[in-house]
């Protein structure tokens, strides 16, 4: 279960970078992502509940609940990459442990072994209603470093 402890954010300009890719993801953008936290290793990626994101028992879609898994993920592995570098998902694996409600949910995502060329990272979703916060889905991704490829 995700520690609750405050984490150290990035550095100013690994702080940029994400943000400035974040900002690039057309699908973050549609589904209304934010950034809530950009740490060494670890992001929090908020998505607020509308009823455009849900499945039809109310729930968050499966797809929605993925998508900010996947991108907390690479971005928690980016903010260990060369300036110089750009990151993609090799391949990820959820399990949705319960149905994703609440006001939001937080998808955190933390590196657990940095690599060279291959991160792996392990992927966190919480449902939150007010200070309530249900784990809702647990993943394993792993993320290609892409040489020589800048994210501008």
């Amino acid at each position: 279960m995700e520690d609750q402890t405050p984490h150290e954010p990035a550095s100013a300009e690994v702080q940029a970078r994400v943000q400035a890719s974040f900002d690039r993801q057309g699908l973050m953008a549609h589904l209304g992502a934010r950034l809530a936290h950009i740490g060494p290793g670890r992001v929090h990626i908020a998505l607020p509940n509308r009823p455009e994101l849900t499945q039809q028992h109310g729930y968050f879609h499966a797809g929605a609940t993925s998508a900010v898994a996947d991108s907390a993920g690479g971005y928690a592995a980016f903010t260990l990459f060369p300036e110089d570098t750009s990151v993609l998902t090799v391949e990820y694996k959820i399990n949705l442990l319960a149905p994703a409600e609440g006001d939001h949910i937080e998808a955190v995502g933390t590196v657990l072994k940095p690599g060279r060329t291959l991160t792996v990272c392990q992927l966190e979703v919480f449902g939150v209603q007010g200070d309530r916060r249900t784990l809702v889905a647990t993943g394993q991704q792993t993320l290609i470093c892409v040489k020589g490829r800048s994210e501008q």
